[in-house]
């Protein structure tokens, strides 16, 4: 059992529940379960919710992205190495946020940058 073995599950567990959640708000907002109304009125009520779900959607895609680059990462043995400075991550970091790629210094530099 490699040392991440346990990270590797939690992540791919994860990532399972991400792509279910993905594929909920996708099906929302394509509204094909149940096409919209005639009535521009009821339309507007039935999508008023759209942009917050598509705001979801795009948060989750970008999570799902994180989660299956740290997989990669795991496969590759870099997992737990920040991927900007070559530090090792602190493992409550990474406890924390088991897809991150970055410690908490360099987390924080480019979060400056913003």
């Amino acid at each position: 059992m490699s040392e991440y073995q346990k990270t590797r599950e939690e992540l791919i567990g994860m990532l399972e529940e991400l792509e279910d959640r993905l594929e909920r708000i996708t099906t929302d907002v394509r509204h094909t379960e149940k096409p919209l109304e005639q009535d521009f009125a009821e339309q507007a009520v039935e999508t008023e919710n759209d942009p917050v779900l598509e705001a979801l959607g795009e948060s989750t895609a970008m999570e799902i992205e994180q989660i299956r680059q740290a997989l990669n990462r795991i496969e590759e043995g870099e997992y737990g190495v920040c991927q900007q400075c070559g530090q090792p991550i602190r493992k409550e970091r990474l406890q924390a946020l088991p897809y991150t790629s970055l410690c908490i210094q360099c987390a924080e530099k480019t979060s400056q940058e913003f």
